[in-house]
């Protein structure tokens, strides 16, 4: 009864400021949806349904102190029910094999792969000998033959290698394929043959047009902008990043100035704060709308529709998507008198977001994003409502940059580390040079441009942008090239993620001396982080690579082939070495049977037909890997192509073995309906 007591007197004393806690409630619900290891049955839904619709019932009609607990209840229900509904609802066929022959389809999406290549995605696609049921909705292209201009709604051809989307590359590691699925992406692939037209572009739908215009203001810009200038100015107004190169994109990543490439909430932040004192000031100035309009609220449309058409002349990606309900929140606040940065607008645009696209809460975007913004309007308010002075008022502006990346940065410094490996040194630094020019010149000047665009004085705005990113690409560059400018960070353990995030909300979002606890739940993922081992082996799902950590890094069994395994393993033990030179550090065995020993095994990889062949026999203490199929004598564990389908990647360490498939399970991405 006592503890009944205190859990009532606590609730009452957050009567009021606990609707951020939706949100929450909502994500634990999809994140539970995630973590299974088997497809929940119909009537799992249809519990889960009811659980949610009498608990919101109770608590709307029958309110009391216990209702709080009893709408979260109901929000992880329906949690749970929206993402697997969502799952369902983006199904469709996924390649089951590798294939290679004709493929054709109308490009819908362009863009450039890791490797710098062009890359395309298909709708409408058809495939040689495979039966209109099997074909995947749509299939994504790397083009290395020489091929023409591509625009959206061009009806191509090429002779192609496709394969379904890869699992994970290490056990728990990124899921492509779940990724994939959700994207609708039923195969992947590339192309060395040239792309040929086949017939009369395919304009059959809004998506498709509005792409092209984004691609035509593109490549105008560029035109007018030529370079890395005139492709970051593309990149930010309408989300073609195509005409960025990997050596820029490094540059802004080492800096930790990649967000300004995304469109994302800055720039819409930006865009929208602009346009509405924009139209506020010039409304203001005219008595006789300022006296009988309400100026604000009028300011706050115009606001919202230029919102509107960023995000379609953007691409509506769901990064952009995510800023506009985020922005769209904020500025319906306005209209209805409330308080626009506040962290119920937060919690308002994150509930949107994860009810549209629950598996966006897996992504760094939304996590990076939402703690970004759920920092700010916390240590702001505190600064606000603590009556904290910053200092006269030339300083202040300055004081709340500074404030702002350093509490930005540190916001999403962990989910940075955790999924990209790497933090940067002078990130904080970089910001400060870089994100007020981003809002007192880039935006405004390419409003400028928009507005002068009907003249044909576009030009006029886009020189002062390309002013102004010529200074943020200059800091870039120079930043990359200060000596630790980027350190490797090691992959955390699974609950270091979910623990630091909970610690984190519970000193944002609850009132009282008891927010403090948050600490343990943060100080424990710190420390997991910290105590966190890598696994001893890894093994491809190919059979291609092997990977043994070493006391100098991770060798690797072989310098070239399967380079995105090899780059990801490096990247998380947190070792910047290249392949090529981890490859140096597998010191044993010939050139196609390599060999290393770890502990009491023996890892034997067998590259080629040839490496098969002359193997004899294997020992109990042995595993081997083999890049083709094969059947190994004897008594070790032998993994081939064919195997290594089943059980996805391997990880060997002294807890033992793992495989991708028992950390996955059997999901609608990876298992045939």
């Amino acid at each position: 009864m006592r503890v009944l007591v205190r859990t009532e007197a606590a609730l009452q004393e957050q009567r009021g400021y606990l609707f951020p806690w939706s949100p929450v409630c909502l994500g634990i619900g999809i994140g539970l949806y995630f973590l299974l290891k088997s497809e929940p049955d119909w009537w799992a839904y249809g519990l889960l349904s009811v659980t949610a619709g009498a608990g919101f019932f109770r608590a709307l009609r029958y309110p009391d102190v216990w209702t709080p607990l009893i709408a979260c209840i109901s929000l992880i229900s329906l949690g749970f029910v929206l993402a697997g509904v969502r799952a369902h609802s983006v199904s469709g066929p996924v390649l089951e094999w590798r294939y290679y022959g004709p493929v054709e389809g109308r490009v819908i999406a362009i863009d450039r792969s890791a490797s710098d290549a062009v890359r395309i995605t298909l709708d409408h696609v058809r495939l040689t000998r495979v039966s209109p049921d099997e074909v995947p909705h749509k299939v994504r292209l790397s083009l290395h033959g020489a091929s023409p201009v591509l625009t959206p709604g061009d009806v191509i051809m090429a002779t192609g290698h496709l394969s379904p989307p890869q699992g994970p590359v290490e056990p728990g590691g990124f899921d492509f394929r779940r990724h994939a699925w959700f994207l609708g992406l039923g195969a992947v692939g590339y192309t060395r043959t040239p792309v040929l037209r086949t017939g009369a572009p395919d304009y059959g739908d809004w998506g498709v047009w509005i792409y092209r215009l984004r691609l035509s203001t593109s490549r105008h810009i560029q035109s007018i902008l030529p370079g890395e200038v005139g492709g970051f100015a593309a990149a930010i107004t309408t989300g073609d990043r195509s005409a960025v190169s990997q050596e820029t994109l490094r540059d802004l990543r080492t800096s930790n100035l990649a967000h300004l490439l995304a469109i994302s909430g800055l720039h819409m932040g930006l865009l929208t704060a602009f346009v509405f004192g924009a139209l506020r000031t010039a409304l203001s100035l005219i008595p006789s709308l300022a006296l009988r309009m309400p100026v604000k609220k009028i300011a706050a449309l115009g606001a919202l529709a230029a919102a509107a058409v960023y995000l379609a002349l953007s691409g509506g990606n769901v990064a952009t998507e995510r800023a506009f309900v985020m922005v769209a929140v904020m500025l319906c606040a306005v209209l209805v008198d409330r308080r626009a940065l506040s962290l119920r607008a937060v919690a308002v645009a994150a509930m949107i977001v994860l009810v549209l696209r629950p598996e966006s809460l897996l992504g760094p975007g939304f996590q990076m994003s939402f703690a970004a913004t759920a920092a700010l309007i916390a240590v702001f308010g505190t600064i606000r409502d603590m009556a904290w002075s910053m200092g006269p008022n030339w300083l202040k502006p300055i004081l709340g940059v500074v404030i702002s990346s350093a509490v930005a940065g540190l916001a999403t410094a962990p989910f940075g580390a955790a999924h990209f490996n790497t933090v940067a040194s002078y990130g904080l630094i970089a910001n400060l040079l870089s994100v007020p020019l981003m809002g007192i010149l880039v935006i405004p000047a390419a409003v400028l441009a928009a507005c002068l665009a009907p003249l044909g004085l576009e030009w006029i705005g886009l020189e002062l942008m390309g002013a102004g990113l010529r200074w943020i690409l200059w800091v870039a560059h120079w930043v990359s090239d200060m000596e630790g400018a980027q350190r490797r960070i090691m992959s955390p353990t699974e609950l270091t993620l979910p623990l630091l995030s909970i610690g984190f909300l519970w000193l944002m979002l609850w009132r009282g001396g008891l927010r403090w606890m948050g600490v343990v739940p943060a100080a424990a993922a710190l420390a997991l982080w910290t105590q966190a081992e890598r696994p001893g082996v890894l093994i491809a799902d190919t059979g291609g690579l092997v990977g043994v950590l070493t006391q100098n890094g991770r060798a690797l069994s072989k310098p070239k082939g399967a380079g995105f395994i090899a780059t990801v393993w490096l990247e998380n033990d947190g070792d910047a070495a290249d392949q090529q030179h981890a490859a140096l550090r597998w010191t044993d065995g010939e050139d196609k049977q390599r060999r290393m020993t770890v502990g009491d095994l023996e890892i034997i990889h067998l590259l080629g037909k040839r490496a098969v062949a002359g193997f004899d026999r294997c020992k109990a203490n042995q595993i081997v890997v083999t890049s083709v199929p094969a059947t190994i004598p004897g008594g070790c564990h032998s993994f081939d192509p064919q195997r290594l389908r089943e059980t996805g990647s391997l990880a060997i360490s002294d807890a033992g073995m793992k495989t991708a498939a028992q950390i996955t399970g059997r999901r609608l991405w990876n298992t045939r309906e």
